[in-house]
């Protein structure tokens, strides 16, 4: 008997119903008073996070294509570059190959000149032998001969 006076009654009475009726209550006042602000919180912040991920992809595909216009016109400078350089090193080794051959021409001329000098002196030089031998062969015939 002991036992059955300390047991504990599980049926179902009028306390039940309002337990179970406070406690939709408590439900209902937590979710239009923290629930709903906090999950719309999360919401707005999902969205938030969502539209600046947005963001940020589209200013990192900017990034990129002004990165890649930028690679192209720099190889396109360093190419115009290139062709510049060597447009100019093929004009300045055009005008060395004129400063050459003019100076090879001048060199040439000169040489020339001098040549034709020389020849007009050795003839010069010849005809002043050719007298000076006659004139000593008359003296020295002439001391072979004793004759004046």
């Amino acid at each position: 008997m002991f036992l059955a006076e300390s047991s504990i009654q599980l049926v179902p009475d009028g306390t039940l119903l309002l337990h179970l009726l406070l406690i939709g209550v408590m439900v209902a006042v937590l979710n239009r008073t923290l629930l709903k602000p906090i999950n719309k919180i999360l919401a707005d912040r999902e969205n938030l996070v969502s539209s600046k991920m947005t963001e940020a992809q589209s200013i990192i595909a900017d990034a990129e294509q002004k990165l890649e216009e930028y690679n192209l016109t720099l190889r396109e400078a360093r190419t115009e570059g290139y062709h510049l350089l060597e447009k100019e090193r093929a004009a300045a080794l055009k005008q060395k190959e004129e400063k050459v051959r003019a100076a090879k021409d001048e060199i040439t001329k000169s040489v020339a000149n001098e040549v034709e000098s020389l020849h007009q002196q050795e003839a010069r030089v010849r005809q002043e032998l050719e007298v000076q031998a006659a004139s000593i062969g008359d003296l020295i015939s002439s001391q072979v001969l004793r004759r004046n």
